[in-house]
């Protein structure tokens, strides 16, 4: 029996082992309906963005304070912290059993959103969206075999789930979903610095949160 870490595999090896095909997709106006920003919002966004960049001038940011400065403020203005929407911190997944490969994978997800009202089964709670962490050095993409496999174990219980890879400046969205291959789709890129990306992103962070 081969025993992996998800944080040790390549895109390669999830593709293989897990079935997932990849898929990219253009438009995130064809998955999520985005709603204009209040004032209000924006200027806060602008704050996180002026906060975020003083501490990017100043070096390597770590991953710890990536989610520190950027992910907990946006979750915040997204409405992440509002019911039913509860927030997991660095669980461990269930060991995720590879029969052909005689291979268990093993891991703990950074960042789990889940709602308290949509119950699919004893004490499992629906999946609203699942993050992926990364030190401000290291391009989002490293991240995705983790939080594909990290995924892999909510649609056993769902047909689909929304994930993100960041590194505080980009932002990965990947829309998961079950199917014969399972398949992932990669939206497109988008950076905290450039001020019409920023809007988006918390666009898409609401319209995740309000699904």
């Amino acid at each position: 029996m081969t025993l992996l870490n998800a944080r040790n595999l390549s895109l390669e090896d999830v593709q293989r082992l897990l079935g997932f095909q990849e898929i990219y997709n253009d438009s995130f106006s064809s998955l999520l309906s985005l709603e204009p920003l209040t004032e209000v919002e924006q200027q806060e966004l602008l704050q996180v963005r002026n906060d975020f960049r003083r501490y990017l001038t100043a070096g390597k940011i770590s991953e710890g304070q990536v989610k520190f400065l950027v992910i907990a403020p946006l979750m915040r203005l997204a409405g992440f912290y509002s019911y039913p929407i509860q927030i997991k911190l660095e669980e461990d997944i269930a060991e995720i059993k590879i029969e052909d490969e005689d291979t268990i994978i093993t891991g703990r997800l950074d960042i789990l959103a889940i709602n308290k009202v949509k119950k699919l089964i004893e004490k499992t709670f629906f999946w609203v969206l699942l993050i992926e962490s990364k030190n401000s050095s290291i391009s989002p993409f490293e991240g995705l075999p983790q939080l594909l496999t990290y995924a892999y174990e909510s649609l056993q219980q769902q047909t689909s789930v929304w994930g993100l890879v960041t590194n505080g400046q980009y932002y990965q969205f990947v829309y998961i979903q079950q199917g014969n291959p399972t398949t992932y789709y990669l939206m497109p890129l988008l950076n905290l610095m450039e001020s019409n990306r920023a809007v988006e992103l918390l666009q898409v962070l609401k319209a995740i949160c309000q699904l």
